[in-house]
């Protein structure tokens, strides 16, 4: 039996992959980055806007391109954004906002990988508990490859950034597919 169920599902955890690596490389050279930038660059409106926006870019097609969404579901996801790019704002740091980024990203995806998983008949309990679990690892991972490198140290906050971030993203969509789910009794009952 193969590993993975579906094209889709190997995509889903190849992109996983992809991502992890991409935090994992740049642990070591985030203070370097936000120096090239300028912190006034970074800490601009406009900038944190634009890069909103691109999350946006990358996100609807991942999650949502192949589905007909209804007016209440479209009022949810704004919803949640709204609430994403206020956490975004009021978070103090540049580094603090990637952590939000990046561990929402990767929750998103392992909690995808795992429905796509289920939802070709492999077992998987308790998706979304599942998916919290591994990005939660994840993120502790990240801490301790943070330890090991000069200049960098392991940091409780920062896992909990990673954590508060899995558990909202993981949570949002929880609460949009429970939306979706309610969408379709109403169509069906129409």
């Amino acid at each position: 039996m193969p590993f993975f169920n579906s094209k889709r599902e190997r995509r889903l955890w190849l992109a996983l992959l992809i991502v992890l690596i991409a935090i994992y490389a740049t642990l070591g050279q985030t203070p370097a980055i936000v120096a090239a930038l300028g912190t006034d660059i970074i800490e601009s409106a406009e900038a944190n806007l634009v890069f909103a926006l691109l999350v946006l870019l990358v996100l609807i097609p991942v999650f949502f391109v192949d589905k007909r969404l209804a007016r209440v579901e479209i009022a949810v996801g704004i919803g949640i954004l709204a609430v994403y790019l206020l956490a975004w704002l009021r978070l103090g740091s540049w580094e603090e906002r990637t952590h939000l980024f990046e561990y929402a990203l990767v929750a998103a995806l392992v909690h995808e990988a795992l429905l796509e998983r289920r939802d070709n008949g492999r077992q998987v309990p308790a998706p979304a508990l599942l998916a919290l679990i591994i990005s939660i690892l994840l993120g502790w991972l990240d801490e301790g490859i943070q330890s090991l490198l000069p200049n960098r140290v392991f940091d409780l906050i920062d896992v909990a950034f990673n954590s508060l971030a899995a558990t909202m993203i993981i949570g949002a969509r929880w609460l949009v597919r429970r939306v979706q789910a309610w969408v379709e009794r109403r169509r069906q009952r129409e």
